[in-house]
């Protein structure tokens, strides 16, 4: 598990690559989909923490989301003052105080 540094562009360099990542569906505990982070600019940075989260928690419940957005640094603070603008961010803030728990499937790129 990586130790979250003082900026999301440091911490995102400690992150396992998301080469080969088409996209992280996030599931409900009835299995349905209830988001999807594809890998495209400007979502690579959540693919890579959400890829990594699985990696370090496995399901995403209140101790992963904790980490999730110790992780995003500075970002998480601007969440906090502009609801919807980091909506990967939303979800973590959201997910930090309940006892709901989404499992991340990682679709990877067929060649």
């Amino acid at each position: 598990m990586i130790t979250p540094g003082t900026s999301f562009k440091e911490n995102l360099l400690q992150l396992p690559t998301i080469e080969g990542i088409e996209r992280i569906d996030l599931l409900d505990a009835t299995g349905k989909v209830v988001a999807s982070i594809e890998n495209q600019p400007g979502k690579q940075g959540s693919l890579a923490v959400y890829n990594y989260l699985t990696t370090a928690f496995g399901p995403l419940d209140a101790a992963a989301a904790q980490h999730g957005l110790a992780v995003f640094a500075e970002h998480t603070e601007d969440a906090r003052h502009r609801p919807g603008a980091h909506p990967n961010i939303d979800r973590l803030l959201a997910l930090a105080e309940t006892d709901e728990v989404l499992k991340i499937v990682v679709i990877r790129t067929v060649n």
